[in-house]
């Protein structure tokens, strides 16, 4: 299970999987997190809460479209990472308002899991969703045709996102529904899918810290194995990067552009006018840069780069599916 940061359903610090490195730790962690129920949604909420069935379990999501919006807007898939749900990554990213003004619709799915820590099948990772098969590719292609059908979102501008496990489950659903997606965007996260065939190029933007060590920069298994999961090998971050410039058929040689911690590297001369990129934080941990952090004891976050609006802006400058 990948590191989540940010607060859980009630407020109290989400899990990660160092935690969970002390069963007693987790423990009390579980207790916290079942004592004290998520409180009623405001009636006020322009979030709209959904359930689906899929592989013969019941899945919530929740759609974030901005008030007033017209015409049919781009649409951002937001996957949390082990531990944590829809409601803590919008708080730990603060998506919502920045897609407000950005002028995107939002959905923020929940991954699975025994108790409240959740996560998702990403392949080689990770936890409850990764050990059962829980097919989450299927689940998120029925939200894809929920949110398609109910909502005035654009089917040619749809856009992956996600921090940690949710990053890695990003990646593999650029490896397996590239016919549906325009671009993704892994924070803290690893291409552990193989084999990867995607069907068309496909335009990616990653966020990586160097000091990472749930999903280390330089790949292989986390530094600190949490307790409770089976081992993973991570891919690294040259690899996964290195597998998507390939395939867009990247031809020119890379552009380095370095302010202050981080240096931002470019592909050239993609098919499609596809772009792929890759944002390398210099001593950066496992976390998503310029978002909220409150557990103690959690990798802080960057506050470069704003990992929300650099998503955001990538995405409003791709082109289309």
């Amino acid at each position: 299970m990948s590191v989540v940061f940010g607060s859980g359903k009630d407020g109290r610090p989400a899990p990660d999987p160092l935690v969970l490195l002390d069963p007693m730790r987790t423990l009390i962690v579980l207790l916290l997190l079942l004592a004290g129920c998520s409180p009623a949604r405001p009636t006020t909420s322009p979030d709209h809460e959904h359930h689906v069935t899929s592989g013969g379990i019941e899945r919530t999501y929740r759609v974030h479209v901005p008030a007033g919006a017209s015409g049919r807007l781009p649409v951002v898939v937001l996957l949390h990472g082990g531990g944590g749900d829809g409601e803590q990554v919008a708080r730990q990213t603060g998506m919502s308002a920045a897609a407000d003004r950005a002028g995107f619709a939002v959905v923020y799915p929940d991954g699975t899991g025994r108790t409240a820590l959740l996560s998702w099948n990403a392949g080689r990772c990770c936890a409850y969703a990764q050990r059962e098969h829980v097919d989450d590719v299927a689940f998120l292609s029925t939200v894809l045709d929920e949110v398609l059908a109910g909502y005035p979102v654009d089917p040619t501008r749809v856009f992956v996102t996600g921090m940690s496990n949710g990053a890695m489950m990003a990646y593999r659903l650029g490896c397996e529904r590239s016919d549906r997606i325009a671009a993704i965007a892994p924070v803290s996260g690893a291409l552990n899918v193989d084999p990867c065939t995607p069907t068309r190029p496909l335009s990616v933007l990653a966020i990586h810290g160097t000091a990472d060590e749930a999903v280390p920069y330089q790949g292989g298994t986390p530094i600190r194995q949490p307790t409770g999961t089976d081992p993973w090998v991570n891919t690294s971050v040259a690899d996964s990067i290195g597998f998507w410039a390939r395939h867009d058929h990247c031809a020119g040689r890379p552009e380095d552009t370095r302010t202050g911690a981080v240096t931002v590297t470019r592909q050239v001369g993609c098919a499609d006018d596809r772009q792929v990129v890759l944002y390398t934080v210099d001593g950066g941990g496992h976390a998503w840069p310029g978002g909220t952090t409150t557990r103690t004891g959690a990798d802080p976050a960057p506050p470069l780069p704003i990992a929300t609006d650099v998503v955001l802006d990538f995405f409003a400058h791709v082109p289309g599916r």
